[in-house]
This record gives C-alpha cells, structure tokens and sequence, in this order.
C-alpha cells in the first residue's frame, strides 16, 4: 500500500508520516504533573522496505537531566486499522471514521509488561498538517491511574535523513532469520 492509498483511508495515520518533535507531560490521577521530557518521533509509514509493517514508529526521549531511551513500535494494517503485538505492546490503533474531520485517531493498548495497564490514546492532527496533540489515559485495574499529554509540531516529512539502522535492526534481524 502507498502512502497516498493510506491517506484515503485513514488519512491521520498517513498524516503521522515523517519525523516530529515534541513533549510528553504525564500526570498523576490528581493531575499532578509527575514527568515531562522532550520526544523525537521518526514515524516511517508505508514504506516497502519495512514490509511487512506498515508503519514504524520510534520515539527518542530526552530529559533535562540528560537521561535518553528509544523505543520503536511497528504494526501491520488489518481490517483498516493498525495492529501491534510486539515485545512492548498489544493493541490497535484507527482513523475515527465517523469523524467528518477525518482529523481524529484512537489508540488502544496494553504494555506487554504489564497487562493490568490499560491505555486509551485519542490523536488530533490540526487542518494544517503540521500539528498534532495527543491525550492519553492510562487505566490501572479499571481505575485512572494517570493522563499524558503530548503536543508535537512537524519537522519534515522525510523521516530518512534522520533515521539510524540500530531503530529498526531488531525487525531486520527477525526478517532475516
């Protein structure tokens, strides 16, 4: 699938692609704030290289205190929505389709790690294109457990320039073997 296909069908998740920087701030169910840190998200999507993943995603945290941690999340496109079981997370991610916007994408996802850890993401990409926000939920035995919200800005539509192999060796190898 292109990119231009994915962008008449989910036109949010298309509009992801590229690389964007942004902030996290979590916060406690009392909505205390408990950690803020800068995010780098390289979002490579519908690119053949990558298949069979139609979409890869890693996220580069910083902190003020200099502490740094990449992960990155791949999913394959299944019944119109993104599907993500990896060593990480399980769950979907979709374009709201009744959203006459078509400007709106939910999250759904567990931590592999901690299956009592339920969370509910709703993303919001501006008209424009160059904006996006994000409100997270996180659901610990049914109960809020916290909130985070992120609010991120374009950079450049092409992620390759500031790709690194050692984000996606792990998918390579699996490939490979």
């Amino acid at each position: 699938m292109t990119l231009d296909e994915l962008a008449r069908t989910n036109p949010v998740l298309a509009g992801a692609a590229g690389v964007w920087d942004g902030t996290y701030r979590h916060f406690d169910a009392d909505c205390r704030l408990v950690d803020e840190h800068a995010v780098r998200l390289i979002c490579r999507v519908a690119d053949p290289a990558l298949a069979p993943y139609l979409a890869v995603q890693t996220n580069l945290y910083t902190w003020a205190d200099g502490r740094h941690e990449a992960r990155t999340f791949e999913g394959v496109l299944r019944d119109g929505r993104m599907w993500f079981d990896n060593r990480l997370i399980r769950g979907w991610s979709g374009d709201l389709e009744w959203d006459q916007t078509r400007r709106t994408h939910l999250v759904n996802w567990v931590r592999t790690d901690d299956a009592d850890l339920q969370f509910y993401e709703m993303i919001n990409l501006s008209p424009c294109g160059r904006y996006k926000n994000r409100v997270w939920q996180w659901y610990r035995d049914g109960r809020l457990d916290r909130r985070t919200l992120v609010d991120e800005v374009l950079v450049d539509r092409d992620w390759r320039p500031y790709d690194r192999p050692e984000y996606t060796a792990h998918l390579r190898a699996a490939r490979d073997s």
